[in-house]
């Protein structure tokens, strides 16, 4: 039985896949401490839940303004040295969370996101594609599943570090909020080093169908692959989804139950919804082995729906058990929806890459209008991710078709 990791000539790329995947931990963990640092923004700096949104804002409008110059340099210089840029750059703004720690306002805070979030965006557009093609073709959505695990891991520990490190501390702790950051910039630049000395293998990425036309002299505009085209949406609209999930968990928990403290459910969102997260990416790469990637996207995206009206509602622990099951459901959509979004693009696939990653922009806006419709009821702000379901619903069903 052929490999998933294995090249045409028989080549195995099983330790680079291992090494781009802890990639996905790195930028797991910035992301994970976001949904903490939301809820520490409106208690430290006084904000409202929209303002506070101003958090996942800082991140993702990062991927709506880096992705595309993150494709160019990807497609001059390759791979690894787009991973290694984008490690540096990580590493800078994890630092510049030391001085923005004595200036005592959100907004040093929220450049050093922004720039954090810049190398990530390189991180995620060399690394996302490059998993997909490290093996054959037709089980690439299995291996980014699988990597995106590793992403789960990630979202686990972020709440989980952030929740002892910053709402742990005590009120006089000025460096409460940078400790996460200086750790993670340690960790980022030993990466970047490792990186620096190991030769990844240059993947070049050609079809059979993009070679016959440049050869009759015809080149296929990226925008005629309809299926492409709907991928970018409902990735802009999943990550929306799951920024607003994420970003508003803390909030949705204790105005549920107001017994339950911040850092109480910052360990809930850690070790239950996250946990769940991450199990649902492993065992949805598993899955793709023997079901479609298209199908069980379009089960699991019925499911969140269901589950997003039950949120709403706002009936106790039911509602409460339904937002567990939204983060084991949605695991998958991401990586599932770049990967047939990529599917058939051939020469096109690292400037598609780039879009589908500019696409995680939506996640920028969302956690904005969730936290302005929930100011007073939290359930209600869960009616943007409902909508942004119903679109990955149809995509599934329907749109992935080339």
């Amino acid at each position: 039985m052929r490999s998933i990791f294995s090249s045409p000539s028989g080549r195995s790329y099983l330790i680079p896949f291992i090494l781009v995947s802890s990639l996905f931990l790195m930028w797991g963990l910035a992301h994970g401490l976001l949904d903490v640092l939301n809820k520490h923004f409106q208690i430290a700096f006084t904000m409202s839940k929209a303002q506070s949104g101003l958090v996942q804002f800082a991140t993702y409008i990062a991927y709506g303004l880096i992705s595309i110059p993150a494709g160019l340099f990807m497609k001059k210089y390759g791979y690894q040295k787009g991973i290694i840029f984008g490690l540096l750059l990580y590493a800078v703004g994890a630092f510049s969370f030391i001085p923005a720690a004595y200036l005592h306002s959100a907004n040093p805070f929220l450049i050093a996101l922004f720039i954090v979030a810049c190398g990530l965006c390189f991180l995620e557009t060399a690394a996302n594609p490059y998993s997909t093609v490290l093996g054959p073709k037709e089980s690439a959505a299995q291996r980014i599943n699988l990597s995106q695990s590793m992403n789960g891991l990630g979202w686990v520990l972020g709440p989980f570090i952030g929740g002892q490190l910053i709402f742990g501390a005590s009120a006089d702790d000025a460096m409460a909020l940078s400790k996460p950051y200086i750790l993670l910039g340690t960790c980022v630049l030993v990466i970047a080093v490792f990186f620096f000395f190991v030769k990844l293998p240059d993947i070049k990425e050609t079809n059979e169908d993009a070679n016959s036309k440049a050869s009759a002299g015809v080149t296929k505009s990226i925008w005629t692959y309809k299926h492409f085209i709907l991928a970018v949406i409902a990735q802009f609209l999943y990550v929306a989804a799951q920024s607003g999930i994420f970003g508003f968990f803390i909030n949705y928990v204790t105005e549920q139950d107001s017994s339950i403290t911040t850092q109480q459910a910052a360990n809930f969102l850690a070790f239950g919804g996250m946990a769940l997260f991450m199990i649902g990416r492993l065992s949805g790469s598993f899955f793709m082995a023997k079901f479609k990637p298209q199908s069980l996207l379009t089960i699991y995206s019925l499911v969140c729906i269901v589950s997003m009206i039950l949120v709403i509602l706002g009936i106790g622990k039911v509602s409460l058990y339904a937002l567990y099951a939204a983060f084991f459901f949605m695991s998958i959509m991401f990586p599932t929806i770049y990967a047939l979004g990529l599917s058939g693009m051939g020469e096109h696939t690292k400037r598609a890459a780039s879009f589908l990653t500019m696409a995680v922009v939506g996640g920028a806006f969302s956690p904005i209008l969730m936290g302005y419709l929930g100011e007073h009821n939290m359930a209600v702000g869960f009616i943007v991710p409902l909508v942004c379901f119903l679109f990955i619903f149809f995509y599934g069903a329907r749109g992935y078709k080339m």
